[in-house]
C-alpha cells in the first residue's frame, strides 16, 4: 500500500493508455497546463517504458504496468497498488481482457477500497457501483478511432469525485 501525507482535498491527475517510449509535447502541455495544479499522478499503465514519467517533474507520480509496456518497465512497476488519501484507498491497475465485464474482473482484485483506476479498454468512465466509483480517464495515447486525448481529475474530499476532460 503506498502511504504518505496525501491530503484530502489534493487533486489528483489520472493517465493511462500514453503508448510511447519518452515524453511527447502532448504529455508536457499537460504537465504545464491541466496538470499544473495536481499535486499526484496516477497512471494507469500501458505507458511502454518508464521514460514516459519524467514528463512530470516535481510531481509524486504513482504507476501500474499494462499489458503493452516493455520488459523492463513491467519489471520496474507492480501489477497494482492502493494509494491511501486521507481516510480514502484508491486501487490502480490496467486491467485485461475485452471491455465488456472489465470492472467486475478489476473489482475482484481490491479489498475495501473506494475508487478503482484503471485502463486499457481507451474508452474514458466514470461510474459509481455499489460505493466505489469505477474511474477511466481513456487513452491519452492513442484512442479508437477519432476519440480525441483524454485524461481525468480525481478530488478527494467528503467523498472522491471524478472528471474525464479531453486535450
Amino acid at each position: 500500500m503506498e502511504k504518505g501525507k496525501f491530503p484530502v482535498g489534493m487533486k489528483i491527475g489520472v493517465i493511462s493508455d500514453t503508448h510511447l517510449i519518452r515524453p511527447s509535447e502532448d504529455l508536457v502541455a499537460l504537465a504545464e497546463g491541466p496538470f499544473r495544479e495536481v499535486e499526484m499522478i496516477l497512471h494507469a499503465g500501458d505507458l511502454t517504458e518508464q521514460a514516459v514519467l519524467e514528463s512530470f517533474p516535481g510531481k509524486k507520480v504513482i504507476a501500474v504496468c499494462g499489458n503493452m509496456d516493455s520488459a523492463a518497465a513491467r519489471q520496474g512497476l507492480p501489477a497494482r497498488r492502493v494509494i491511501e488519501v486521507g481516510p480514502f484507498k484508491i486501487g490502480l491497475m490496467h486491467g485485461w481482457g475485452g471491455p465488456q465485464g472489465i470492472e467486475e474482473r478489476i473489482a475482484r482484485e481490491f479489498n475495501g477500497v473506494d475508487c478503482i483506476v484503471y485502463g486499457h479498454t481507451h474508452r474514458p468512465s466514470r461510474e459509481e457501483r455499489n460505493g466505489i466509483l469505477f474511474f477511466n480517464p481513456g487513452s491519452f495515447g492513442r484512442g479508437l478511432g477519432t476519440t480525441p486525448k483524454s485524461f481525468g481529475l480525481l478530488t478527494p474530499a467528503y467523498s472522491i469525485t471524478g472528471e474525464i476532460l479531453y486535450l
